[in-house]
């Protein structure tokens, strides 16, 4: 009904925004919200009591600082108001000085994964065959794998397309498109990458 009175010429002063703007707003506004919280008091703990693989760490790359401010929105899903289920793409060159890249589900490697040598520095986080969706640009060699989180649509004409399986949203990585609804994409400028962005797609809780 809104749209309809707009569309007929009914305004007010307030500015009016496409639905995508509208989306893309809310879901940054969250994620900024939650990255306020996280910065104002990073916390040991997760929900479940666990100890969170960041926690104590002094932090001094961006992308490491990222990855534990969503850490725990990540790691079991449990916020006071959302959680997220990013997706992380990382382009780099491996041991044979080959380029590859990944998108990879951060909240199905929380849990597979020991991230406390990351954040350590004693190893990076690395494009895996068994990512999301995996590419050697030298060999040009593709892989695909479903997660836990994440359905991938790769032939598409839109291109590469992640669909959630909790919310079934669509997260769309080309940086020239909108990214989809409550969804963010923020790139980080980090010196242990070629290039690193990240996808948070935020779940917001049932009440």
């Amino acid at each position: 009904m809104a749209r309809q009175l707009v569309e007929l010429g009914f305004r007010g002063s307030g500015e009016v925004l496409k639905r995508e703007e509208f989306e893309a707003r809310k879901a940054a506004a969250e994620a900024s919200r939650l990255s306020e919280r996280t910065q104002q008091k990073v916390p040991l703990q997760d929900s479940k009591g666990q100890t969170l693989s960041s926690a104590g760490k002094e932090l001094k790359d961006n992308f490491l600082k990222a990855l534990a401010e969503r850490e725990e929105a990540n790691c079991n899903g449990k916020m006071a108001f959302c959680f997220f289920q990013s997706i992380i793409f990382i382009r780099d060159r491996n041991s044979r000085g080959q380029e590859v890249s990944a998108y990879i589900d951060y909240a199905h490697r929380l849990k597979i994964d020991e991230f406390e040598i990351y954040f350590n520095g004693k190893k990076k986080l690395f494009p895996r065959r068994t990512d999301l969706s995996f590419y050697n640009w030298d060999r040009n060699v593709s892989t695909s794998n479903a997660s836990p989180n994440y359905q991938v649509i790769a032939e598409n004409a839109c291109g590469l397309l992640f669909k959630n399986k909790c919310d079934r949203k669509i997260v769309n990585v080309d940086p020239k498109a909108y990214p989809g609804d409550s969804t963010t994409r923020t790139p980080i400028e980090t010196d242990l990458y070629l290039q690193v962005v990240i996808y948070d797609h935020i779940l917001r809780r049932k009440t």
